[in-house]
């Protein structure tokens, strides 16, 4: 009876741990990743050094549980990747990815072995333990903290953080193979290295495409869509690694191809891999914790800060900027990536190897593992939102956007109805936009349906129903948030050519004879950005308003401030000829009237 006690209390606290870190995620939006220290330290009190006294040295479930954990966590990670957003930074990326986690380890080194009093190769391997940057922590910060990083800055690190951790595996288990068996030549590391890449990439292309196909052939139960996937993504991790691949590079490749199609359950897909991908975490941390004994931590613990300060502060630098150098970043966005290394549940992961395999000082590298997580979470983790804001790499963000509901319809793959709540500051009720590409199809107003005719005009409070393709609904969501005020153009975008976005279509056709609808002309240039546009607009973006071309030239409030005109070659032939007095007049009168001088 004593030994069913035991399974039954078992089960009574993993149930409750995961019903708090199901609750925790409520609080993950209000303090962000450093919130994972609290099951840190859950785990350490529950520990046979704290109050709990639980005897856990299982190192073979952690590896296990670990390596389940950290799959989930990049296929999750791939399956978010918008593969058009990484495609201009694949490059950087890459060259962090592997180059950056080499040097960050080479760095790294020296200190770990004077001040750890390592050789070389061990101090090499602590190096390698701690030199990848954590995916799922990383976003997790930059989601609860309400940044939206500017594009360039943001897809360089989403793509940096989801393809190191291959790396870091690969390098941490070729140098466990050489301190066990001492003995490797480069040649063998090389071959090694292409085959885990090549097989890795070969198990995720077939297997992703394999899983996109299941889902849209295969009629599943509803329900049973999101497991099914999560599945399947083991299955893919656990084929690679069997054929000695990378399991991990697979199930990252695997969520980019599936997250990049159009699949039945997305959504639903996605909320459960959040789900998952949280709890993965949790879990990890809290293995950490049982496994960490203070008493053994206080011999190596001023040793391990200082191994964690270096990697923070010069060799992850560092190796960014040596990355980064033959590409065109500018100073603040080198400085802002190399502060956003934050360590997680990756470290705690290969901290685990050493000690599966038996190595001689295999607790020194979770000693340290377990203090340059706590330190990259406390510093790095609570300060990324200062970094961000005072490097200028984050945009503006007023809202953390609104409450969308989205629901697949059975039969097709091409719409799906999308739901919002209509706010009374929101672009949607003030000015009656909508893209092109979606169509209101009901309204629910005090618990009645309605047709969008018959709740005409729409109130504050309804609730909107629109049918939109799969991979454009979240670019409805700047509609249904409270619009900013505009700011006042830039001075120094004022020029012959450009007007502000609050003029009309009516008023451009006056000046320039650009035909347009009488129903258009009332619109204004940020209007005609937001309904023609299918994303957000940015700075750069374009549309065409025959025969000319319009700019986004400046972006406020999350609207086109101030549009650039591009004409043709021989209206500005004419105009600079016969009208160019007439054209800066009518431009001046304009912007005089914005300005009211």
């Amino acid at each position: 009876m004593a030994s069913l006690d035991s399974v039954s209390i078992a089960i009574l606290l993993g149930a409750a741990l995961v019903m708090a870190g199901i609750l925790s995620s409520l609080l993950a939006l209000r303090f962000g990743a450093p919130l994972l220290l609290v099951f840190l330290l859950v785990g350490v009190l529950a520990g046979d050094s704290g109050p709990g006294q639980v005897q856990f040295d299982d190192i073979r479930t952690t590896y296990l549980v670990g390596s389940v954990a950290l799959a989930l966590i990049l296929f999750d990670g791939g399956l978010r990747t918008r593969f058009q957003n990484i495609s201009a930074v694949l490059a950087p990326s890459m060259m962090l990815a592997t180059i950056g986690v080499l040097l960050t380890a080479l760095i790294t080194a020296p200190v770990a072995r004077y001040a750890l009093d390592l050789n070389w190769t061990e101090a090499l391997l602590v190096g390698a333990v701690v030199a990848s940057t954590d995916a799922a922590a990383v976003f997790l910060l930059v989601h609860a903290q309400g940044l939206r990083l500017r594009p360039r800055v943001g897809a360089t690190l989403e793509a940096e953080s989801g393809t190191n951790d291959p790396f870091a595996v690969f390098l941490t288990l070729m140098l466990v193979e050489l301190i066990s068996v001492g003995d490797s030549s480069l040649m063998h590391v090389t071959l090694e290295l292409g085959r885990e890449a090549v097989l890795g990439t070969v198990a995720g292309v077939i297997g992703g495409r394999l899983v996109v196909l299941a889902l849209n052939r295969v009629g599943l139960p509803q329900g049973l869509h999101a497991p099914f996937v999560a599945t399947a993504a083991l299955v893919i991790f656990g084929a690679a690694q069997i054929a000695h691949g990378s399991g991990f590079l697979a199930v990252y490749l695997a969520g980019i191809i599936i997250g990049n199609r159009p699949t039945r359950a997305h959504n639903s897909v996605v909320t459960f891999l959040d789900a998952a991908t949280w709890l993965a975490q949790i879990v990890m941390f809290v293995l950490l914790g049982l496994l960490v004994s203070p008493q053994r931590l206080v011999g190596s613990i001023f040793p391990a800060v200082i191994v964690a300060l270096v990697l923070m502060l010069v060799a992850r630098p560092l190796a960014v900027f040596l990355c980064l150098a033959p590409f065109r970043f500018n100073w603040r966005e080198k400085i802002f990536i190399a502060w956003t290394g934050l360590r997680g549940a990756v470290a705690i992961f290969l901290a685990s190897i050493p000690m599966l395999v038996g190595l001689s000082k295999a607790y020194l590298y979770f000693d340290v593992a377990f203090v340059v997580v706590i330190i990259s979470l406390l510093l790095q983790g609570w300060t990324l939102a200062a970094a961000a804001r005072r490097l200028h790499v984050a945009l503006p963000r007023a809202d953390r956007g609104p409450r969308r509901v989205e629901l697949d319809l059975p039969g097709q793959l091409e719409q799906q109805l999308v739901g919002y709540s209509v706010r009374p500051k929101s672009l949607y009720f003030r000015r009656g936009l909508i893209p092109s590409w979606s169509k209101p199809t009901l309204v629910i107003r005090d618990e009645h349906i309605l047709s969008p005719t018959e709740a005409d005009p729409v109130r504050p409070g309804d609730y909107v129903y629109l049918l939109a393709p799969p991979e454009k609904a979240e670019a409805l969501d700047r509609f249904f948030v409270d619009m900013l005020p505009s700011a006042a153009p830039d001075p120094h975008l004022l020029g012959d050519f450009t007007v502000s976005g609050e003029h009309t279509l009516g008023e451009l056709a006056d000046v320039y004879g650009v035909a347009v609808g009488e129903e258009q002309s009332r619109q204004t240039l940020a209007d005609y950005f937001d309904i023609h546009l299918d994303h957000a607009p940015k700075e750069g973006a374009t549309l065409e308003l025959d025969p000319i071309v319009l700019v986004a030239r400046s972006i406020s409030g999350g609207r086109v401030n101030v549009v650039g005109l591009r004409l043709p070659e021989e209206v500005e032939e004419i105009a600079a000829e016969t009208r160019l007095g007439k054209l800066k007049r009518k431009l001046a009168e304009l912007w005089s009237s914005v300005g009211g001088i």
